[in-house]
């Protein structure tokens, strides 16, 4: 068949679709693995056109997409080029096919295609075959060769002849051997087991040395092409004298089967030829036939002694299985007739070879990692994962496994090729890259195994809005501000990458009494930094809600938003401003009866702030003028403090201040002019009535609330100190019979020094000391202030004396041995009339609780006092004595 114009071609080419009924589930649907098979000729030039897949599929690709196919590349599809808006295929570079495949019969170029319409992914499976075109002759090893004979050989002796070499296969390759006419030879044409075809030359007619030593023949090698391609070799056939024998092998044909992983030096067979001659005629030599070619020398290695044939080099299935060659045995006599035996080795497989792995990511950036959009849709297609054996059988079939992460898993599409999907939805903000290992492994024995691993990135999709840091800012500014000062600066953050991540900012376009936000604040858009553009007046605007917007620069764009409530802080800047009485040029006039009461009520300051809080507090004050007016600081109402005299008549003057509570204050003064007048009383004027502490107390509230918790604490204090005191003293009026080592003082005063201890009615005391030989008692008794004495400075009407140091009672103060310890024994109280002569004042105590002043283990006694200055009558008055002891080591007392 001739071959057509390019275009014609295309219609001459043939293609079958294969349903590969592969589940492939994409984007948003399921799509049918497919297998599309084209076929073009070798040497075609470049452009042409092999296929349309938009076509052959009865897809209408869309005018508005440039990518409606994409192609995923593989090692040999360079050849073939893809126009992805339809799917044409043409051819990319030359194509030789005996470069790409050698001696195969067929001859694939595969690769595949990925369609994209409608959101459904479909992968397709290219194979295009490649046809042989006759563009190579038949060439023979040798142009001349020469063979020899024995005039003795019998009828149908057969000898090997060089073997042509055709690169091209099928019909292009030889189909025919001839030889030149001749009256003693012909050929037989044979195949060998690879397919190859090969001539042996037979003998037809007995050979006679003496008639015709020698033979030129001509062998011709023609192919099947079209126009058909031979080739030439010439054959020198010489015929030897007589031999009378030649070896015999036992057989002639020995085929042997081979391990591919054999050693060098293997033995593949020990051949045996026997020559019945005796001496050097029957001595047998072993060597390859001469047509032999250098391949089977190289690789094969014949003893030529022994017959031993053995394995010169290492052998492979995948390149060849299968060897054919002679064999030939010749004895040492002269002209030997050489005898021929054909070996045929097959070589056998063994899973010497690993699987091999090739990864084709949907979107290409490098070969170890594959690309795709966090978008994509539980089962999108990832990669395709191409697996190849070079063993046979079920040494290269092939189980793959991926491990890693449970987000993709692996499909097979067809044959030895997967693909990887997604199992769920994917977010690149959560995990950004997987790193995920491929295992193939054959079903070979041991089976073999080849890992990979493999890297997906997710890309970022624009599928985060940008969120500020607070819903709500709430800030202040101060009024009064100067145009251009810094408010705040908001954030935003966007957790997507690159352009996606990129945030401006902008204000929401909204009004604010009546005017465009942007004429009173501005907003950086790259730094999202806030300024006000005016001086802002608390009094006319005290609260700006702004809101701002954050874009990202994704496509289409997402937005975040947030609002600024802004307040502006009061500042004191205004005065306060009377509005009562009405003034004339900052004074006012204000009538007075003559006749007005002191508190009369004249008249009434109003007045008010435009500031708040405590800026708008106002407070009043007489600052000039004279004093028989007042004013009520909180309510500034002007009233007398005094009656009018009608010398004050003249001159009634004024001036009033009027101050807010601001930081710093601000006063605004007013003058008022009395002018009197005679008449009565207006009706509705009152008598101011307020006591002075009241009127002149300025003191904040929180001052006196200060006050009151500070005398709260000091009375607390004060009557714990008191019902501390008082336990004191009971406990020693408790311990005082068994009281021992104590000096007392006595005071007296003319109250109780404890309102808690009881009152008596007599003034005597007991002292009852627990030894003999020393006075248990010195100090002194002096009365109250209230108290009137018989002696010219109201001192103590009583002298003692401490008779075992010589001290008085006036000056006692720290007698030697004492300690400082004072405690309050008792407290008298009674009213009598005493005298130094009584009996019944007596200083001594029986011991018996009587109290018996002359008792006589008393060291005081009524002689004593009767001896002393004190013989005159005390007058009666109240006495509060006040026994003080001083603790004198050592001592024990009871009192």
């Amino acid at each position: 068949m001739m071959r057509g114009t390019p275009s014609s071609r295309v219609l001459w080419h043939w293609w079958t679709v294969l349903l590969a009924f592969v589940s492939l589930p994409f984007l948003s649907t399921l799509a049918v693995g497919m297998i599309m098979k084209y076929q073009t000729y070798e040497e075609d030039a470049l452009s042409t056109v092999i296929g349309n897949l938009a076509k052959d599929m009865f897809l209408n690709p869309s005018d508005d997409s440039k990518t409606n196919f994409k192609m995923m590349k593989q090692f040999n599809a360079s050849f073939i080029r893809l126009r992805e808006k339809d799917g044409q295929l043409t051819i990319g570079e030359r194509i030789d096919r005996e470069k790409i495949c050698k001696n195969a019969v067929q001859c694939l170029i595969a690769f595949d295609v990925v369609s994209l319409f409608s959101e459904q992914f479909q992968l397709i499976h290219i194979e295009v075959e490649v046809k042989d075109i006759n563009d190579h002759a038949p060439e023979f090893p040798r142009k001349e060769s020469t063979l020899e004979i024995s005039e003795n050989a019998a009828l149908g002796t057969r000898i090997s002849l060089d073997v042509a070499m055709d690169e091209d296969v099928g019909s292009n390759y030889i189909q025919s051997y001839q030889i030149s006419v001749n009256s003693h030879f012909t050929i037989d044409v044979l195949s060998r087991a690879d397919g190859v075809k090969y001539a042996e030359l037979v003998l037809m007619k007995e050979l006679d040395r003496e008639t015709q030593a020698s033979y030129v023949l001509e062998l011709v090698a023609t192919d099947g092409g079209n126009p058909p391609r031979s080739s030439t070799t010439k054959i020198n056939v010489n015929v030897k004298d007589f031999n009378d024998n030649s070896p015999v092998f036992s057989r002639t044909n020995f085929s042997v089967d081979i391990l591919e992983d054999s050693p060098v030096g293997f033995l593949l067979l020990d051949l045996n030829a026997v020559d019945p001659d005796d001496g050097l005629n029957g001595e047998v030599v072993y060597g390859f036939g001469n047509q032999v070619p250098l391949e089977i020398r190289q690789r094969f290695s014949i003893d030529r002694k022994s017959g031993q044939l053995t394995l010169r080099s290492p052998i492979d299935f995948e390149s060849k299985k299968t060897y054919e060659f002679d064999i030939q045995a010749s004895d040492l006599g002269p002209n030997p007739r050489p005898s021929i035996c054909k070996v045929v080795v097959q070589v056998q497989d063994v899973n010497d070879n690993a699987p091999e792995i090739t990864i084709t990511p949907m979107t290409p950036v490098t070969a170890e990692i594959a690309y795709i959009t966090e978008a994509a849709a539980k089962g999108s297609f990832v990669a395709l994962i191409s697996t190849a054996d070079r063993d046979s059988g079920t040494n290269g079939q092939i189980h793959c496994t991926l491990y890693g992460h449970n987000d993709f898993k692996l499909q097979q599409a067809y044959e030895d090729s997967f693909i990887i999907v997604t199992t769920s939805p994917l977010d690149r903000e959560k995990i950004a890259e997987y790193n995920l290992t491929v295992v193939a492994e054959d079903l070979g024995s041991p089976p073999l195994r080849t890992t990979k691993q493999y890297t997906i990135r997710l890309s970022d999709e624009n599928d985060n809005a940008p969120v500020f840091s607070k819903p709500v800012y709430e800030e202040s500014l101060m009024e009064n501000n100067a145009p251009g000062a810094y408010i705040t600066t908001v954030v935003a953050r966007d957790l997507d990458l690159g352009q996606n991540s990129e945030i401006s900012y902008k204000l929401l376009d909204t009004y604010i009494i009546g005017s465009p936000v942007s004429t009173f604040v501005s907003l950086d858009p790259a730094t999202g930094s806030l300024y006000a553009l005016k001086s802002f007046n608390y009094e006319v605007l005290k609260q700006l809600q702004l809101r701002i917007q954050a874009s990202d620069g994704g496509s289409p764009q997402l937005q975040g938003s947030a609002i600024i409530n802004l307040k502006i802080v009061d500042q004191n800047d205004n005065a306060p401003s009377i509005t009562q009485p009405a003034l004339n040029n900052g004074s006012a006039e204000v009538l007075l009866p003559k006749d007005a009461p002191s508190g009369y009520v004249v008249t009434q300051i109003l007045a008010r702030d435009a500031d708040e809080g405590v800026n708008a507090e106002l407070s009043f004050r007489i600052s000039e003028g004279v004093s028989m007016f007042s004013i009520n600081r909180a309510t500034g109402e002007i009233y007398l403090n005094q009656e009018l005299n009608y010398k004050d008549y003249e001159n009634l003057r004024i001036t009033v201040s009027v101050s807010d509570n601001g930081r710093p204050s601000l006063t605004t003064v007013v003058t008022i002019d009395f002018s009197i007048i005679a008449g009565s009383l207006p009706s509705d004027r009152s008598i101011f009535r307020h006591r002075t502490d009241e009127e002149t107390w300025e003191g904040d509230h929180s001052v006196v609330i200060i006050v009151v918790l500070a005398g709260s604490c000091a009375l607390l204090l004060l009557a714990i100190i008191l019902i501390a005191t008082s336990c004191n003293k009971r406990k020693t009026d408790n311990r005082g019979d068994s009281y021992s080592g104590k000096e007392d003082i006595v005071k007296a005063d003319g109250n109780h020094c404890d309102p808690l201890i009881p009152m008596h009615s007599d003034i005597v005391f007991d002292i009852q000391p627990s030894y003999s030989n020393k006075p248990n008692f010195s100090g002194f008794i002096q009365t109250c202030s209230d108290i009137s004495c018989s002696s010219e400075d109201g001192t103590c009407v009583f002298d003692l004396e401490d008779k075992s140091h010589g001290v008085k009672s006036e000056d006692y103060s720290n007698p030697p041995g004492y300690g400082n310890a004072m405690r309050l024994i008792k407290i008298w109280k009674g009213t009598s009339t005493i005298s130094a002569g009584d009996p019944q004042f007596s200083g001594k105590d029986s011991g018996n609780g009587d109290s018996d002043f002359n008792d006589s283990d008393s060291d005081i006694s009524g002689d004593g006092l009767r001896k002393g200055k004190y013989q005159n009558k005390v007058q009666k008055t109240n006495v509060c004595v006040c026994v003080r002891e001083r603790e004198r080591p050592g001592a024990a007392h009871s009192v």
